[in-house]
Formats: structure tokens, sequence, C-alpha cells
């Protein structure tokens, strides 16, 4: 007994052993990485104002900038010009993906001029936006739509982008968020790694503050993370002034604002703002993790979340109840007729594209150019298969509709050296 019981200590020695050095090469691989990749930042450059249109045709009644009239885009009339001079601010675990695909499409028809990062995915991602990570950039330049994840830094996007630019953003419940942030980005946020028992977020919750380190590594992920990508302070207590400013400069700058429960709403009320047609909201759900992977949120677990994320619930809720105003404006009946278009067109494409009519596991997708970017450790994030003998007159829509965000990107031209060199540090330690 005494052999069998030492033989089971030294594996579980050898075990923590493991993860501590695989842990440790991680966090220096970062380190490396994100060493390699922080921009040469230029404090002097010439202040060349931008144009204030960089649209082909400027858009008909185009409201002043920054105006927060809950009445902004939608409008009946039906001959106004489509926007093109667009900036999404993605936002993580938001379904954002499935928006991005969406606009790489419109601009592509477009022709537009996209703000890409260069050698990366994102603008230096959790660093403030600062415009020289704008890919081939120089002051005074046109771009038309920025849409890549982002420290967001109103300033300095105002730098780069036109002034009839429309903003627009999307947002989740903070719970449901934060389930989805600590189940993706949980490994990479070393304070994680002590936490024991069988489910690590379910033990966090009952007592963050004994694990959670405000100063440590990539902490973000794991509290107020919608605050954080505005560039606002995500450790400030509810009560701070400075969290009801933040609220109100997202307010005044984003002409939408997005929910995730309510996809369909969301992007009926953007075909509005951005006077689109129906034809630009055709969309796959991009980014989906498998069923089995999602943690059950319990009333309880719901609460705890929902406090220790109170200034994401903050937010959701002020935009909840903007959001809600303007389908009332819309019109509910012109807003439930609309919906029920989309999801019918949806319904059709997916018929006419994916095989199987449904997204599948990562190891059952065929081609490589179809497979999604998984966390560490696993692959729960879902992909589709392109249906085989598509007609001609689908056969490149259905491909980009099916396409993931980085071979997207590879296609418009981004060099994603930095993060392809991450992809292969994660494949060599499989951590």
């Amino acid at each position: 007994m005494m052999v069998v019981k030492q033989k089971k200590q030294g594996k579980q020695w050898r075990s923590v052993c493991k993860g501590l050095v695989l842990g440790a090469l991680l966090t220096s691989c970062m380190i490396l990485l994100y060493c390699l990749s922080a921009p040469e930042v230029q404090f002097h450059l010439p202040e060349i104002p931008v144009p204030y249109s960089c649209a082909h045709h400027p858009s008909i009644g185009q409201s002043p900038a920054g105006s927060s009239s809950i009445h902004r885009g939608l409008r009946r009339d039906r001959r106004c010009t489509p926007k093109v001079d667009i900036m999404f601010m993605k936002t993580h675990k938001t379904a954002s993906s499935t928006i991005l695909n969406m606009l790489f499409r419109f601009g592509e028809k477009h022709h537009l001029k996209f703000a890409f990062p260069s050698s990366r995915n994102d603008f230096f991602y959790p660093s403030l936006f600062y415009r020289t990570q704008v890919k081939d950039y120089g002051p005074g330049m046109c771009f038309n739509i920025m849409c890549n994840h982002m420290r967001f830094n109103e300033a300095e996007v105002a730098k780069v982008l036109p002034a009839d630019t429309t903003y627009i953003t999307i947002l989740r419940d903070p719970a449901e968020l934060f389930e989805s942030s600590f189940h993706y980005f949980g490994r990479l946020v070393p304070f994680t790694w002590k936490i024991s028992g069988g489910d690590k977020m379910e033990e966090f919750l009952s007592q963050p503050e004994l694990y959670y380190d405000p100063e440590g590594f990539n902490s973000f992920y794991l509290k107020n993370l919608l605050f954080f990508d505005f560039g606002q302070d995500n450790n400030l207590p509810l009560a701070d002034p400075r969290v009801e400013e933040g609220i109100r400069a997202i307010s005044r700058r984003f002409h939408l604002v997005m929910l995730v429960e309510h996809f369909e709403e969301s992007l009926i009320l953007l075909k509005d703002a951005l006077c689109w047609d129906m034809d630009d909201l055709l969309f796959f759900k991009l980014n989906v993790r498998k069923g089995s992977t999602v943690s059950k949120m319990t009333p309880e677990l719901r609460a705890k979340a929902l406090q220790w994320n109170a200034i994401d619930w903050k937010l959701y809720q002020h935009f909840n109840n903007t959001f809600w105003k303007k389908v009332e404006l819309y019109g509910r009946e012109r807003m439930e007729n609309d919906v029920a278009e989309l999801r019918r067109r949806n319904s059709q494409m997916a018929a006419i594209c994916i095989e199987g009519g449904h997204a599948v596991d990562a190891g059952s997708i065929h081609e490589t150019s179809m497979q999604p970017w998984q966390p560490i450790g696993e692959k729960s994030i879902m992909g589709y298969n392109l249906k085989k003998n598509v007609d001609k007159a689908h056969q490149k829509l259905c491909r980009k509709m099916l396409t993931p965000e980085l071979q997207y990107l590879t296609d418009l031209g981004v060099n994603l050296w930095i993060t392809k060199l991450w992809g292969h540090v994660r494949d060599i330690l499989d951590w």
C-alpha cells in the first residue's frame, strides 16, 4: 500500500512540476511575443486633418458626430445612401466575430479601405489604441472601416477616421460574458492556476478577492472586461464618479450599441443606422462554443458574477434601456416582420451553404481554411463544412460567410506573422 501511495504521490508531483514548467514557458513566450509586437509610438506626428468623409458618395442626412440622441440613424427614408465610414468597437466574447465577417464582406463589396493592424489580428491589445498601430498609416489618410480588437482610445481613433464615421459596438450580459471569458482566457491568467477543484469558475466566484490580482498579468479578462475594452479602468469601485463619466462618454460617442441577447433586432437597427440592404445582414454564427463546454449559470452563480462585474452590469443596463427605446422608435411590428425576414433568409443560406446545415466540432471540419482559432488546451470552438457542389451563384458568398476571422484577414492582405507565431508556440506547448 505504501509503495502504491508513493507512486501516486510521485505522479502528482510530476504533474504539478510539468504544469509549473509549462506555465513558466507559456508566460515567458507571451511576454516575449508582446515585446516583439509592441509598436513604436511616435509622439510628434504631423497633425493633418482627416477629411470630413472618406465615402465615394457622402451619406445623405448624416447626423453630427457624437450626437447622443436616440433618434440617430433611425430614419424611415429608404432613399438614403449606404454609410461606408464605420468604426466597429469589437468587444470580447460578444458575437463580434460574426459582425466582423459582415463588415469584411461589406467592405469588399464597396471597395472600401480598412484600417487594419500590422502583423497581428488586433491593435496591440491590451495596450490603448494608438494610430501608428494601423498598417501603412500616414497622417491625413482616408480609411473607411476600422473593426479589429482594440482597447478604445477615442482621441486617437478620431485621428484615423473621418468625422462622419458611424460608431457602433455590441455588449453581452456580463454574467454570460464572464463565463465565456473565464473558459476562453482562464489559462492565460496566471492567478487562476492556483485555483483548485473541478469547477474553477465556481470556486473563483465563491471568493474572488482571494484569487484576483488587479495588477496580475491578463487580469482584465476576468473583471469588467467590457469597461476595460472601452479604455476605462475596470477596477474602479462602482460608486466612483468615473464609472458614470465613462458610461456617458461611451453613450456620447457611439451611435448604436447592440446586444448579443437580441442579435437579430440589433442587426435590423444596424441596417437602419447604416442604410444597408437585407443582403448585407446575412450571417452564420462564428466562434460558437460546444454546448458541453459551457458552464451552467445557476441563479446563485449568476448573481455572484454580476456582483463581481458590477460596472459591466451597470453599463449593460444603461444600454439595454436605450436599445429598447430605439426599437420602440423603429416600431415593434415592423421590427418583428424584419427579424422574421432575416431569419428566413439566413435559413435559406444555411441550406445552400452548410453541409448538414449546422456547425460541427473542430475535429470534423474538413478544410484547414475553415478551422477557427481555439483556446489553449482544447478544441471547444465549432466551425462549418462548406457544402459540396454549391451552385455558382452562391459559391463565393458561401465561402466568405463561413471563413473564420484570421483566414479572412489573411485573404484581405493582413500579414499575421505574430499571431501565427503565437499559434505555433501554443501547438508546441500543447497545454
